[in-house]
């Protein structure tokens, strides 16, 4: 029996765990850290040898395969041992999309990776398909594939997961944006994050769609230096297309199949300019499967954003309070700035990942009448803002930065958690952190 071992198992690992013992492999699952006790659960239940705490090396070695899963860094101790035995390492995506025939439609960029997933998954089960929305967002894609059968898979693609995929094919690729995140990881090297990125094209053929961001000078600059087979579809806000989507009158048009769609821009759920990119690429993805028109305009219209993007949580004596906790980097929080009108007390901070404030500049002089900082070190925050933010303090809890908050604000104001940063020096996630804000906004 051939051997498969997996590194890491969180819901990346439990999932392709899963997917090898279906297969018939001889799977080992080894996480240096301590496996939570759901996933523990699953793999026992299913007969499938686990360990937490260190790293067997003789148990994982032995294996014809490692499975790697996207929040360990090629620069681990375990991973620079099973490279040296020139032992092949993929990802859960690699290996899950051995097992499916299925259409997949995979979503990446820095910004809005979740909102357009979801509201492509919309569409499509409103459609009537047998569809999953899995990958970074829900279930992992191999448990999808081990527990279920579906038509369509949407898969919201990190750039870690996409690390580690070679033979893997995505049928529709959505790239939306590609701005500075997670740069550590990419020896502080943007063209090797946007080269990361780009792996969602490959092995694509005239008969797969890339649909790109037009806009986007890095993505634009990047196609320039790259031969890509696939059916090239852009979407823009700043020009007038001819072919793909594009915005002219407040109206969103979209021509692909010579059969042209349009719907006014102020019946869209999602506002915002950003959102407007996350509309145009999910209706440009369900006018590639030829979905009804009036289907994609019933599903734009009543998508309900996601909790901790741009969540409204309630009002307080006049003040809104918002929770966009999803925002870890400073690009999704200049997008979330930019979608509000009112004046802002910004809840900022947590773990900085190189993070350069420069690009808040304008929209904080413009909108932002106090800061509350939310990390262990907010220096840089201080250091970037002072000059131009009246009121900038520290908080040592969710409970106390929304006290804080509300404390400096008026009705007419708004209270934004977008933090700019991860959240693991104080919260185990950031869907932790939101759900702290939202319970904090209704204790006041």
């Amino acid at each position: 029996m051939k051997k498969i071992a997996v590194i890491g198992a969180g819901e990346s690992g439990t999932g392709a765990a899963l997917l090898a013992r279906k297969q018939g492999f001889d799977v080992f699952v080894s996480d240096k850290n301590r496996i939570a006790d759901n996933y523990k659960t699953i793999l026992s239940e299913n007969a499938i040898v686990w360990e937490e705490g260190n790293h067997t090396e003789s148990s994982i070695l032995s294996a014809m395969e490692v499975v790697k899963s996207p929040g360990i860094p090629n620069t681990a101790d375990i991973l620079k041992k099973i490279a040296d035995k020139k032992i092949p390492i993929i990802s859960e995506i690699e290996f899950a999309g051995r097992y499916t025939n299925a259409k997949k439609i995979c979503v990446t960029g820095s910004n809005g990776k979740s909102t357009t997933s979801s509201l492509i998954y919309h569409i499509l089960k409103r459609a009537g398909k047998e569809v999953c929305l899995a990958g970074n967002i829900g279930v992992s894609f191999a448990k999808a594939v081990a527990t279920g059968s579906f038509d369509h898979y949407v898969l919201e693609l990190s750039s870690f997961q996409l690390d580690n995929m070679y033979e893997f094919k995505s049928d529709i690729s959505v790239l939306l944006n590609i701005s500075a995140n997670h740069l550590d990881r990419y020896e502080y090297d943007i063209k090797k994050y946007a080269a990361s990125k780009f792996r969602i094209t490959q092995n694509q053929t005239e008969r797969d769609y890339l649909i790109y961001n037009a806009d986007d000078g890095l993505i634009r600059g990047e196609m320039e230096n790259r031969k890509l087979s696939a059916t090239k579809i852009p979407f823009s806000i700043t020009q007038q297309l001819q072919y793909g989507a594009w915005i002219h009158d407040n109206t969103l048009q979209i021509n692909i199949n010579t059969n042209p769609f349009t719907m006014s821009i102020f019946n869209l759920a999602l506002q915002g300019k950003h959102n407007l990119y996350n509309s145009m690429a999910a209706a440009a993805v369900a006018r590639v499967l030829d979905i009804r028109k009036d289907v994609i305009r019933e599903c734009l219209s009543d998508f309900q954003s996601l909790e901790h993007r741009l969540e409204h949580v309630m009002a307080v004596h006049g003040i809104e309070f918002i929770n966009d906790s999803k925002s870890t980097t400073v690009n999704s929080t200049w997008y979330a700035l930019e979608s509000i009108i009112k004046p802002v007390i910004l809840i900022l901070g947590g773990v900085d990942k190189g993070n350069d404030y420069k690009m808040l500049n304008e929209v904080v002089k413009e909108k932002v009448k106090g800061i509350v900082c939310l990390g262990t070190d907010n220096s840089k925050i201080h250091k970037a803002f002072h000059e131009m933010v009246p009121v900038i303090q520290d908080a040592s809890s969710a409970e106390e930065a929304v006290k804080f908050a509300y404390k400096m604000g008026k009705k007419g104001d708004v209270v934004l958690l977008s933090p700019a940063c991860a959240s693991f020096d104080r919260f185990t996630n950031f869907e932790e952190r939101g759900r702290k804000f939202k319970a904090a906004v209704k204790a006041l």
